[in-house]
């Protein structure tokens, strides 16, 4: 009986090893460290003050040749859905609004706008330029209020601005990116989640009082930036059909806070 106790202490001490083992118990119970660095493998921006990390992302979006934002905008009392890329000499894309769906694109200074024949209003004009660009004239009103949707620069200023204290909220995750969110005021004056994983870049800004919601991904991602083809293409020359949007919707990136509704202006 007496011979038989050591074998079943070391049974017992086998089985206990392959149980902390396997719920790989980290603090309490089985001895051990204190658990994963949470830094570990990140760029360590994490570690910074939220100033900091707010100006790092700043640096890096400004350095950015490219990005592609996507999500919804408030201004105005008016929502309006984009999905747009952009670098330095323009962009193209998409933005809806509740009254009509908008096809934007912008090489150098040149605009080119496709809309429903609707937008166009009740000019002779309006029924051939529902499924074509029409290159708008820089003296245009339409050309002001559309431009800023196509400008890298614009877009960036007018969502990346926090309001208030800022703070770090715990780690979390944008698509299959860590991040590091930031806090104006408690979440009051917007949220800011900043990559963890290499370059620092702002993955998703979520404007205060529920003004938007916009990811930015592909930062620095090359893609293709042409005119259309001539045959997709109406040039009135300095002056546009007499559009809807005259005096009624104006599409602005800048927000609903007093920021203006021309953003190319």
């Amino acid at each position: 009986m007496t011979a038989n106790l050591p074998v079943a202490r070391l049974r017992r001490a086998a089985v206990a090893g392959v149980l902390c083992a396997g719920l790989a118990v980290s603090a309490t119970g089985c001895g051990g460290g204190s658990g994963e660095d949470p830094d570990k493998g990140t760029n360590g921006i994490g570690k910074l003050s939220a100033d900091k990390i707010e100006a790092q992302a700043r640096t890096a979006a400004t350095a950015a040749s490219s990005v592609h934002l996507s999500g919804t905008l408030v201004s105005g009392g008016k929502s309006f859905t984009l999905d747009m890329r952009l670098k330095s000499d323009g962009g193209t894309g998409e933005v809806k609004s509740q009254e009509d769906t908008f096809q934007l694109l912008r090489v150098g200074e040149q605009l080119y706008l496709k809309a429903s024949a609707a937008f166009w209003g009740e000019s002779d004009s309006a029924g051939k330029l529902g499924d074509k660009f029409v290159k708008v004239p820089e003296s245009d009103p339409t050309y002001k209020q559309f431009r800023g949707f196509t400008d890298m620069g614009v877009l960036l200023d007018g969502l990346l601005g926090l309001d208030g204290k800022l703070t770090k909220s715990p780690y979390s995750k944008v698509g299959q990116a860590r991040v590091v969110p930031l806090l104006a005021d408690g979440g009051k004056g917007g949220r800011l989640s900043v990559s963890l994983d290499g370059t620092p870049y702002p993955l998703l800004m979520e404007r205060a009082g529920g003004a938007g919601r916009v990811e930015l991904a592909d930062w620095g991602q090359t893609f293709p930036l042409d005119p259309p083809a001539k045959d997709q293409t109406v040039d009135y020359g300095s002056q546009l059909p007499t559009t809807r949007n005259q005096g009624g919707v104006k599409p602005s990136p800048s927000g609903s806070s007093g920021q203006g509704s021309n953003p190319g202006g």
